[in-house]
């Protein structure tokens, strides 16, 4: 029997969009059915008053098998706070899903991932399933391979988590001796090997695209969707690593998407739409990572 994977969200300061957020995973069908675990991260210097509203908040919330909080001491900051915590939840369940605290779902969003985890369970060149789809003006099929790993509502099984590298100079070493760099930079239409790059520098903490330089350095493939089941509310500049933006603004599908076995290899049609996609956002995107750079360098 397949058994429900857990979901972990991601909270820290954001009261309204956490609040946005739960009300739409209780809306799923398999709500009733998941455990979730929230990770509430600690405060910084100023801003603990923020952080007790959406802690208050935690405790009344319902409508799921259970409801697990941790409460961070300190402030880890989202890359840690993810890394730590998604290693901690699939070691202890085997595979997990993993929100943050600015997604909508829809109400299908939970049978989607489940049954993308278990029907690819142990089929090793799935790394992980993403539930998000760009807004891009082909009409993919209902569910497809991509390279990219994907950041926004996603699940991940032990067995691929347990290959994450944290060590970001050690993958920008072997994309360099394995000729990756440009299939990593989807065919020179976005600039991730210069994220990876600021991530070594430390000039930001990113998580994901050390997750991703994982995928592209041991060929793993993520799971995507047609439709987007997920839509992010966080592009209004009120997170700590996001920025004002309609780029990725989507329609939030609201039917089921049916998983069945395909083929592990990329969709090359989507693969060019979503590359296109990004090569179409490439100059403001840019121009908004240096700011982000120059915030975090003031910050550390």
């Amino acid at each position: 029997m397949n058994k429900i994977a857990p979901i972990i969200l991601f909270v820290y300061n954001r009261l309204l969009h956490t609040m946005q957020t739960v009300d739409a995973l209780k809306k799923n069908e398999l709500a009733a059915e998941s455990d979730l675990i929230i990770y509430s991260d600690g405060p910084k210097k100023c801003n603990r008053d923020k952080i007790d509203e959406v802690r208050s908040y935690l405790k009344t919330i319902n409508g799921f098998k259970s409801v697990r909080i941790i409460h961070r001491s300190r402030n880890l900051g989202l890359s840690e706070s993810i890394i730590t915590g998604v290693s901690e939840i699939t070691d202890e369940y085997g595979k997990a899903i993993i929100v943050e605290d600015d997604l909508v779902t829809s109400p299908y969003f939970l049978r989607y991932l489940n049954d993308a985890l278990n029907v690819y369970e142990d089929d090793c060149r799935v790394f992980n399933v993403h539930a998000y789809m760009y807004p891009i003006e082909t009409t993919p099929p209902e569910t497809l391979f991509f390279r990219a790993s994907g950041c926004w509502g996603w699940g991940v099984w032990k067995r691929s988590w347990s290959f994450f590298e944290k060590d970001g100079e050690k993958l920008l070493k072997q994309l360099k001796q394995r000729k990756l760099l440009y299939k990593f930079n989807l065919e020179g239409n976005y600039p991730y090997s210069k994220m990876l790059k600021n991530q070594i520098k430390q000039k930001g903490a990113s998580w994901d695209i050390r997750w991703y330089a994982t995928l592209m350095v041991h060929n793993g493939l993520s799971l995507w969707p047609g439709k987007s089941l997920v839509k992010v509310i966080g592009h209004d500049g009120s997170g700590t690593n996001c920025h004002s933006t309609n780029d990725f603004a989507v329609d939030l599908w609201q039917e089921p998407i049916f998983v069945k076995k395909i083929d592990v290899i990329e969709d090359k049609k989507t693969e060019a739409a979503i590359a296109s996609f990004h090569a179409s956002i490439k100059p403001s995107f840019v121009s908004r990572l240096k700011e982000i750079i120059l915030r975090f360098s003031k910050i550390n």
